[in-house]
């Protein structure tokens, strides 16, 4: 759950919301390196915890043959090819992009409700409560311990501390149910976390300079 925090939906909005829009640009540098390198190593994670029995190559092939059929990963292989070869799309495959991108975030919270619905939190408190801890508190302090180590500037501190402090998004489930794994926890963490994080997130924001 604590791989995939929202840094896009709540990150982008709540930055520049606090800071304007001249501050976004440490988080769009984030969010463009954050979803690609969080699958590739949840990926690897499973992969490794799904075949511990197999040797060392098995384990290796397994775990490329994964990445190149989730469809999230190569979304994101074809989208930043896109963009870096700067590959122009007609006007009406950007309009459909843009309606399903409306669509998503929706869509997104109805199968969440359903899933809550679904899986009730009983007996989950333990994990959840570590999933808050860890995705609310922790992050951001560690984060911005690096930060006053590696002396960033004002700009890219707030960016980084403030994404880090981000609630998991709708991603931890979506990777929860592709391993059929800890669907109950991931869906019950993402609906607290969010709803902690208006008072955790505005205590960041008072603390950040």
């Amino acid at each position: 759950c604590c791989l995939f925090s929202n840094s896009l939906m709540l990150g982008l909005a709540i930055t520049e919301r606090a800071y304007g829009s001249a501050a976004l640009t440490s988080n769009y540098a984030i969010v463009a390196l954050h979803a690609p390198f969080c699958y590739c190593l949840g990926i690897l994670t499973m992969e490794i915890v799904r075949n511990r029995q197999k040797s060392v190559l098995p384990v290796i092939k397994s775990v490329f043959i994964a990445m190149f059929k989730n469809a999230l990963f190569l979304g994101i292989l074809v989208g930043f090819a896109v963009n870096y070869l700067k590959v122009p799309l007609p006007s009406p495959v950007t309009e459909a992009v843009d309606m399903l991108v409306q669509a998503a975030l929706p869509a997104a919270l109805f199968g969440m409700g359903g899933v809550l619905y679904q899986y009730r939190p009983e007996g989950d408190t333990g994990p959840i409560l570590w999933v808050l801890a860890v995705a609310l508190l922790l992050h951001p302090s560690l984060v911005w311990i690096s930060g006053q180590a590696l002396s960033l500037d004002q700009a890219g501190l707030r960016s980084a501390v403030l994404t880090s402090a981000m609630a998991p998004g709708i991603n931890s489930y979506v990777f929860a149910n592709m391993y059929g794994a800890a669907r109950r926890v991931a869906a019950s963490a993402v609906l607290f976390s969010t709803s902690a994080s208006i008072i955790t997130v505005w205590g960041w924001l008072y603390f950040l300079p």
